[in-house]
């Protein structure tokens, strides 16, 4: 949707009117294949911003863009966001750019198999998740004792 709206307004010349189009978005690294791998992951879904002037010309230009339904606030007359709000929404994105945070793809109580470093080939069950360190506590059993293991994402995929 932002890359259909950015289109048109370069289409239509509009660049002075509509100045920024904004999708809240952070970046987030995700479990995938036994790697992280980064991905976007937006912050508030079906939404973006726009910085422009009120018109009925730039309201009509947004509106008629596939997939937006309505704008924030009335149908004859949209709601702008505060100064405040907009600061919000732009130092969560600022923060997300700046650090992406890895997504914990482990829940405590969750089988897993270890499938890499000496304790590879092993099942055991997750007991404690660490998403700051990207590590998870598995309980595998070796030589018939419940051993607590502390292991990296990377090294276990769930079962």
């Amino acid at each position: 949707m932002k890359e259909i709206l950015e289109k048109r307004i370069a289409e239509l010349s509009l660049g002075n009117v509509i100045r920024r189009v904004i999708l809240p978005s952070e970046k987030i690294l995700k479990v995938k294949k036994s790697e992280f791998v980064p991905e976007e992951k937006k912050l508030y879904p079906g939404y973006l911003i726009v910085e422009m002037d009120e018109s009925e010309e730039t309201f009509k230009l947004i509106s008629s863009i596939p997939g937006v339904t309505h704008l924030l606030g009335t149908r004859n007359k949209p709601l702008p966001l505060t100064e405040e709000e907009v600061n919000e929404v732009l130092s969560q994105i600022e923060s997300g750019q700046t650090k992406a945070t890895a997504k914990t793809p482990f829940t405590k109580g969750e089988m897993v198999k270890v499938i890499s470093g000496p304790f590879n080939g092993f099942s055991g069950t997750v007991e404690e998740v660490f998403p700051e360190r990207r590590r998870v506590r598995v309980t595998i059993t070796i030589f018939g004792r419940q051993t607590p293991v502390e292991l990296d994402f990377i090294e276990v995929q769930p079962i």
